[in-house]
This record gives C-alpha cells, structure tokens and sequence, in this order.
C-alpha cells in the first residue's frame, strides 16, 4: 500500500506534528485523532491536535479528550509537519489549517471525493473509516495497542460504519473490530454513551424536527428543513442527525434521506447531508454543490436560503434516481 508507505516514511522524517480534522467533528475524526496522537508519542515523537469546532457532548467519555485544543483557545504551536485526518479538502478543517505556513501536509483520509491536497498522501476509499488506516499505522510501525488506542479507534470504526451495518463494512473491519475487542472494551457502554444518551429536552426538539419529514410523491426521497432558531430557541446539546437520518432511512421505500439545516451564527448558510441506500450516488450529488463524502453519505454545506438550497438539492436527487 504505496500511501501507508509514503505517510509513515513522512512521519519518520519529523519530530512535531500538528494533528487536525474537519469542522463539526464526529466519532471517527476524533477517534482518529486520538488515536494518531497515542501512536505519536509511542515512538517518540511530540504532537498537539487543534481542531475549530469543540467535541460533541456524546464524545466527552473519551478519555484524554482535553488534549483536544480549540483553535480560538489555541496558542501558534510549535511544529514541522501537519497531519489532517478523515477530510477531503484541506478547507474543511476551517481555520486550524491557517496555522501552517510553510511546513509539509500530510492527507489520510478515506472519502472517495477527496481532492489529493498535501505533500504526503494517503486516500484510501475502500477503509471504512480514518480510524481503520490509523490502525493500519499501527501495525506499520509495530507500535502495540492499549486499552485507549483500542477504544479510540473502536469508535471511530462503529461510528463511521453506522454500528457495522452500512455497505463500507468489510470482512477487515470485523477483523479490526475483533483485535480492539481484546483490550477489555464494552460496545453496549460505549454504543449507550453516543446513541442513547439523549437528554429529555433534546428528545422533545426530536419529535418536533420528526413532525416535520416531508417526502417525494412517490415516496423515495425523504426530507427535513432544521431553521436556525428552532435550535437557539431549545439551546440543542446533542447532535440528533444521525438519530433523525436513521428515522427517515427506516421509512418505507426511502432510497435517499436528507436534512437541511441552517449554520447557528451564520446568515443564510446551510448544513445540508444525505444518506441512501445505495440506488442514488449521494457523493455525486453534495459533489455539484460543493461538498462530497461517500457514495452512500455526504454533505456539504452552502450559502443561500434553506428553502431554496432544499429545492434544488431534491431536484437534483430526484433526476438521480431516475
């Protein structure tokens, strides 16, 4: 695996790294980052991870999670390499990549619309996650696991993999899956700690959002808008997407679900993803506007009216399934 090669071979060569994901970070880009800063200092070497946005709540059992910095919080750190993790365009972590004048770019990531950005590149989109090639890095560089590590790159895996049941699966990540199991973790604990760890308020603000699905005449497209001060008004604390994405996939004949939803503090900017079952490209689709991800999950985020952004990213759905 050339990538693998080249990226540890670039890691070798430098001392202190700079360790950075995409804005609005989900299991496997912290899972990720964790995991590849444990790995850093087990063969010796010096890294801070500084990201834009701050960990979601479902996220804070993780543990060494406050090595995580924000870059508004963040002092220029000192180092000679930097490593950006499960992002396809080196603009989407924000402006943790301002950071960096002049110092090499390494790119590990698995989305099928990354852009090849860096010095030091490694796209692999067959990997079911960020997470799964940092184990590869691992093993690369004989570097043994421990409980941390294991559960690090765990959740990074089961997150991005939809708890293994979406179709970047494979016989390796069971594998994966199985090795880290070793080290003493609890799937129900760490499954309960993201999924099932609603507070009662953000459940209501779920209903409310679920009485508002809409869906295509034929009933193959399933669609919700999120506005902005519907958030501001219920101060939401946890992340609903992925339980609001799972309601309308569950829905009868649904091929593609999709959420809009406004950026808080920004004027007409809109957060947009989609999930199908695999009868639609949705890469292809969040590609024509900008964004990009996996075949069966992407996003983008754009500037416009929610209303107007909906009605053009449906027509561009709807004349994808025909």
């Amino acid at each position: 695996m050339q990538g693998l090669k080249r990226v540890a071979e670039a890691i070798k060569k430098h001392k202190t790294f700079l360790i950075t994901t995409h804005t609005s970070p989900e299991g496997d880009a912290l899972g990720s980052e964790l995991a590849l800063y444990r790995l850093l200092k087990k063969i010796g070497k010096q890294a801070v991870i500084i990201n834009q946005d701050p960990i979601p709540q479902e996220y804070y059992f993780l543990p060494e999670r406050e090595r995580i910095k924000l870059y508004k919080d963040a002092h220029p750190p000192h180092f000679d390499c930097l490593v950006v993790l499960d992002c396809s365009d080196l603009s989407r972590t924000g402006e943790t990549h301002k950071l960096n004048k002049d110092k090499p770019v390494i790119n590990i990531d698995h989305h099928i619309s990354n852009n090849g950005f860096g010095d030091f590149k490694w796209v692999w989109p067959q990997a079911s996650s960020a997470s799964e090639m940092v184990y590869l890095l691992y093993k690369e560089f004989g570097a043994g696991f421990d409980k941390e590590s294991a559960l690090f790159l765990y959740v990074g895996i089961m997150t991005d993999t939809g708890s293994f049941r979406y179709s970047n699966t494979s016989a390796f990540t069971h594998k994966v899956a199985e090795e880290l199991m070793r080290f003493g973790l609890d799937p129900r604990k760490i499954y309960k700690f993201i999924y099932e760890n609603v507070g009662f308020s953000d459940m209501r603000l779920l209903i409310r959002i679920l009485d508002g699905i809409s869906r295509s005449r034929d009933g193959r497209v399933c669609w919700v808008e999120i506005p902005a001060k519907l958030l501001r008004r219920n101060k939401v604390c946890f992340d609903l997407s992925e339980q609001i994405l799972s309601f309308m996939r569950a829905i009868k004949d649904t091929q593609v679900a999709a959420i809009f939803k406004e950026n808080l503090g920004v004027k007409d900017e809109v957060r947009f993803n989609l999930r199908s079952n695999g009868s639609v490209d949705v890469n292809k689709v969040a590609r024509f506007f900008g964004g990009g991800g996996h075949k069966t999950a992407s996003g983008c985020t754009v500037r416009g009216k929610i209303g107007d952004i909906r009605r053009k990213v449906i027509a561009k759905i709807t004349r994808s399934l025909k």
